[in-house]
């Protein structure tokens, strides 16, 4: 029995290191792709799409950046503007679907969206994030910011009231 295990291993063994090796490792088509729609409105996006798809966050942290602590809006780069060219056109949303724009993408990474724990998934009016007028909202945010330790959200509500 010991013999038969010992051979098992080195096979096993040697066929993982012929594998790892090889130029034509098996391929994975069981694994679901992610479906990517094209955007429903606009003739082209801010970027060309290989630069989006492996720089978006960088893109979007920092507008985020700009926008919340120096008060700098644009609509280049806005996730509000990604969300208004993106949203299906069957939910309306770019993560309320598994094969939404961005739910298809991000779980086939793997990857957690947290951007919509605070945006709205869906196109909308003008303010889109929460009923603060945009002076008070950067200011909060900008307090938080330059914070020497964490400020809760409770704090933060309470700062411009």
């Amino acid at each position: 029995m010991k013999r038969l295990l010992a051979l098992g291993a080195v096979v096993l063994t040697t066929a993982a290191m012929a594998w790892a090796g090889s130029d034509n490792p098996p391929k994975a088509d069981g694994a679901p792709k992610p479906v990517i729609t094209k955007a429903v409105k606009g003739e082209q996006c801010v970027e060309d799409t290989d630069y989006m798809r492996r720089n978006h966050m960088k893109v979007l942290d920092g507008h985020r950046d700009k926008t919340v602590i120096e008060g700098i809006r644009t609509k280049k780069y806005s996730l509000k503007e990604c969300i208004n060219c993106h949203a299906s056109e069957t939910t309306g949303s770019v993560a309320a679907a598994k094969d939404d724009f961005c739910v298809s993408c991000h779980s086939y990474a793997a990857v957690k969206i947290d951007c919509f724990d605070c945006h709205s998934t869906k196109p909308q009016g003008s303010i889109a994030m929460h009923s603060l007028n945009a002076e008070t909202a950067h200011y909060k945010h900008k307090l938080a910011a330059q914070a020497t330790s964490k400020v809760s959200v409770e704090e933060m509500a309470g700062v411009a009231q």
